[in-house]
């Protein structure tokens, strides 16, 4: 079994430093993120869609323009928890500090 984790905080420094970092990693996912979906979509969408449906576009029906935003969902909030995961863990070994609460 493993041994709980002990809680890192951060303190106010450590976080205020942290923040051009953290915008710049989110950005940089956001635009992975991005990239990854429009690969996965292209492989599981039926027939030859090369583009997510969006809500607005009336073409496509209710189920397939959720199923695609789930898929988006899924793989933006993995990215992003993969990201901000590893950018805390370097600024960490960087500073000494962990930045967030």
């Amino acid at each position: 079994m493993n041994a709980p984790r002990r809680e890192e905080t951060g303190t106010t420094s450590a976080k205020l430093l942290y923040r051009p970092v953290g915008l710049v990693s989110s950005l940089i996912g956001g635009l992975v993120a991005g990239q990854i979906f429009k690969q996965v979509y292209k492989r599981v969408a039926p027939g030859d869609r090369k583009d997510a449906p969006g809500p607005l576009q009336s073409e496509y029906g209710l189920g397939e323009v959720l199923v695609a935003a789930l898929i988006q969902g899924a793989i933006y909030a993995s990215v992003k928890a993969l990201i901000d995961r590893g950018g805390a863990r370097a600024f960490q070994r960087v500073t000494g500090d962990w930045p967030g609460s």
